[in-house]
Parts: C-alpha cells; sequence; structure tokens
C-alpha cells in the first residue's frame, strides 16, 4: 500500500448508507484503534493518511479535533476501525472537559491504543502525564514516533528522550511520519498483528461512520481555523442547517456560533471579505467530498459563553460518550 500520495477523490464513499457487509474471509483481523495523544501531534493528519481519505480536519491551531471521528481502512486481510480522539491537556472549560473525558474513555473501548507523539521535540510533561494515564489500561499500546521527517540530522538525543521513558516491556515503538507516509506500512502491520481474528464491522468501502453533514461542518470549522488563526481559536461551532439537492447542486446553509460581537466582526471581514474567504475555500472542500456542485450560505450568529453551557453544548454536538 503507498501512503505517500495527497488525498484526491477516491473510488470508496465516504459514508455508503445501506451497504451490505459480506462474510469476513478465514483468518480475517478487525478491530478498533483508539488513536491519543496531546494536542497538535499529527494524530489527524496520520488518520486520513492511513484512511486515504480526508475526513478529519487538521490545523496548525492546537485542540482542532473535538468529537471521537471514526476512520475506517479495509484491506483484503483486516479491517481497522480508527478513533481519532481529542488531545488530551488540561481542561479550561466546559467544552475542555467533555473533550478530554471522552478521549480518556476511548482508551478502555478499543482493541489498540495508538499512542502518538511528536518526535521533532523532546518528551514533555503532557506525554508523561499520558504513560501514567496508558499503565492503568490492559489495552495493547504502541508509541508511534510522529514527525520523523522534521527531526534534525542528529535525532538520536529525541529518539532516546522517548526511549528513556518509563514504559512496560510489552509496548512497542515506532517512529514514522503521518505527512510524508514513510514508515506507515510498517505501522499498519504492527497494528493488524495486534488485532483478533473478526468479523467486518462495516461495508468494505466505507471510510467513516460518521454522517456527511458531521464532516461538511468541519469542513467549514477547518477553513476558518485556517483562516484566522489565533484570532477565532476555540470559541467557534458550526451548525449545518439544512441541505438541499438540486438537480445539478447542493445547496448548504450553516450557522457559524461564536460567543461574542467581537468574533462575529472578524469573521465577517471588511465588506463581507472575511466569510467570503472561509465560504469559497470550505465549498471547494464539500465539493471534493460529495464529488459535485456546492452552493454555500454561511452565516454568523453570537451565543454568548456556550461552551461553558451543557445545554448548548448539546446542541452543537459535544456531549459526553459512553
Amino acid at each position: 500500500m503507498n501512503y505517500e500520495s495527497n488525498f484526491t477523490e477516491s473510488e470508496h464513499e465516504i459514508v455508503s448508507p445501506g451497504a451490505s457487509i459480506p462474510v469476513a474471509p478465514e483468518g480475517f483481523k478487525s478491530g478498533f484503534v483508539g488513536i491519543v495523544g496531546r494536542p497538535n501531534v499529527g494524530k489527524s493528519t496520520l488518520m486520513n493518511q492511513l484512511v486515504g481519505h480526508k475526513i478529519a480536519i487538521t490545523s496548525p491551531v492546537a485542540q482542532t479535533t473535538r468529537n471521537r471521528l471514526q476512520g475506517i481502512l479495509t484491506t483484503p486481510e483486516s479491517q481497522l476501525i480508527f478513533i481519532d480522539t481529542p488531545g488530551i491537556h488540561k481542561p479550561h472549560h466546559e467544552l475542555g472537559k467533555v473533550l478530554v473525558k471522552n478521549a480518556q474513555s476511548a482508551i478502555d473501548s478499543v482493541d489498540v491504543v495508538l499512542f502518538v507523539v511528536d518526535s521533532s521535540v523532546e518528551v514533555g510533561g503532557g506525554d508523561r502525564f499520558i504513560v501514567d494515564l496508558l499503565k492503568r489500561t490492559q489495552t495493547p499500546v504502541i508509541v508511534g514516533l510522529n514527525k520523523a521527517d522534521q527531526q534534525p540530522p542528529d535525532s538520536q538525543p529525541l529518539d532516546e528522550s522517548y526511549a528513556q521513558l518509563d514504559l512496560p516491556n510489552h509496548w512497542s515503538l515506532l517512529k514514522f511520519s503521518a505527512l510524508t507516509g514513510a514508515g506507515l506500512e510498517s505501522l499498519q502491520q504492527q497494528l493488524t498483528s495486534q488485532l483478533e481474528p473478526g468479523p467486518y464491522y462495516y461495508p468494505p468501502d466505507l471510510m467513516t461512520d460518521q454522517p456527511e453533514r458531521f464532516v461538511m461542518a468541519e469542513l467549514i470549522r477547518e477553513q476558518i481555523l485556517l483562516l484566522t488563526r489565533q484570532d477565532i481559536p476555540h470559541s467557534i461551532a458550526i451548525v449545518i442547517d439544512w441541505v438541499t439537492e438540486q438537480p445539478k447542486h447542493t445547496e448548504i446553509l450553516a450557522t457559524v456560533h461564536v460567543e461574542r460581537n467581537s468574533q462575529k466582526r472578524i469573521l465577517i471581514g471588511k465588506k463581507g471579505s472575511m466569510l467570503k474567504a472561509i465560504g469559497t475555500a470550505a465549498r471547494q472542500q464539500i465539493q471534493t467530498l460529495i464529488a459535485g456542485k456546492v452552493y454555500l450560505q454561511l452565516f454568523v450568529k453570537v451565543q454568548p459563553k456556550w461552551r461553558q453551557s451543557r445545554m448548548r453544548l448539546a446542541e452543537f454536538g459535544y456531549q459526553l460518550e459512553e
């Protein structure tokens, strides 16, 4: 399998409602892989690269992932269901508490844990905290040293800082680059070796179990993070109000919720320039997603302190997962 490629339109579907699930052949392996780690270590990029399609948004801004997003990789020998969790960090508001608790709950509900670290920098306190957290689980753990392409020529001190972590003997370390794809075939083989024989959990052509509207909202949020950077870090929530399929295009109406009027002004921009740029970039991404022409309308609405409100969090799709 070649991982050294950018994401393009695939012959597989992101979602495939109603598709049949075949009987797995003898020796077929399947299971769930929880991807955990500190914020901004490349977990979403890794899952996108493994699955072969962009289903999780990526951004230089930390804590981009908010939901336990499932990506599905099916080969003739196995089906791996990757759960991309929010970065484990010290929460500062109700939303942060929900995200971290959901990430922690994923650890004991999967067949294998892939603990991703940023090997371009030395091990940090956040990594040690996650190691201590993972020691409490009976789930097999693989430590993935990501961003190998960003290491300096003499990478030995960095590698040794991770090798000197107090890891249980049965944990293994693998180095790779989610960005270039180097080392991902070995990673996939290692993950598969940890799984038991099992059935197809999803149709072989499925890339994610998330509904199309969810992925659309995430693609809009990604463009806001990319275009506004630190001006609007995490105080946005996207709601897809409706999607209407016309003969030659799909019409989408979405509302961007922010916490303050100043954020609304930034998102709209001078004479609507920022909102137009966000809409144009998001529309292009959504057109790739659905392989068709899109007409996208965006509106901005102020919802004061929505990240502190359990009612608003549930309304926007953020709630504790069992």
